[in-house]
């Protein structure tokens, strides 16, 4: 009983180190998320940049045109006849020349908002690089704490085989059978009085008295825990009862 005692300390051990395994890896979450957003916004940020200077260049090709379409209205002028064809084309080119006009005044907003625009991606692009270097240098430090927890759990893995083989007999598959069962929690639990620690149950009174005499060990008959009286397992008399391996229900 003693090596099994001994054995679920350190699976209680390798338990926590698999816990913080899963865990440790948790806290990256929040700090990629981060990332994420920062990302999305320096893209919103260059989206912004790119869809002014894309609506310039797209006024700039208009009034292009626009000079073109009123180049060939006042080459038809010379050509017409009538003078309501000639009070057309003037309306014409007067519309094309206030749509020229609208242009332009587009175009001097688009300057002004463009080099604004530009002036805050320079300085969010500064400050996004910093923040997500900070956010890099956190992640790091987390991969470096999953590391080392599986290194401790691993150092544990290592160190088991040698107490496991000091349990004897069908002993080591029970408890293995109950620690599948159990994995948070003890198999092996004190009888308090009369009760089992583990499930808070009251045993019978031949179980409580063949456990207090330390020669056989006993499943609880509610939840299956190996049961053991404390004072029977102290330093001075674990080699007493080392050699007790059956185990009874």
């Amino acid at each position: 009983m003693n090596s099994l005692l001994k054995l679920q300390q350190l699976d209680a051990r390798i338990h926590v180190c698999h816990a913080r395994e899963k865990e440790i890896p948790k806290q990256k979450t929040k700090y990629l998320a981060v990332r994420e957003r920062l990302a999305a916004e320096l893209k919103e940020r260059e989206q912004k940049v790119k869809t002014l200077d894309l609506e310039q260049r797209a006024c700039e090709g208009d009034i292009e045109q626009k000079k073109t379409a009123i180049l060939k209205y006042q080459q038809q002028l010379n050509s017409v006849k009538k003078n309501e064809e000639y009070t057309a084309l003037l309306h014409e080119i007067d519309t094309v020349k206030k749509g020229i006009l609208q242009k332009e005044e587009r175009i001097i907003a688009i300057m002004v908002e463009l080099d604004e625009a530009r002036a805050r991606l320079d300085v969010d692009r500064k400050r996004i690089a910093e923040e997500q270097k900070g956010l890099d240098k956190q992640c790091a430090e987390i991969d470096a704490e999953l590391s080392e927890a599986v290194k401790q759990r691993q150092v544990l893995e290592v160190e088991r085989p040698a107490i496991a083989v000091h349990v004897v007999g069908d002993l080591s598959a029970k408890y293995d059978r109950l620690r599948k069962k159990y994995p948070s929690g003890d198999v092996v639990v004190p009888m308090k009085e009369e009760v089992c620690s583990g499930c808070n149950m009251l045993m019978r009174p031949q179980i409580v008295n063949e456990i207090l005499q330390g020669h056989k060990i006993h499943a609880c008959q509610h939840c299956g825990r190996l049961l053991y009286h404390p004072d029977n397992f102290t330093e001075e008399s674990a080699g007493k009862h080392e050699a007790a391996s059956g185990v009874e229900a």
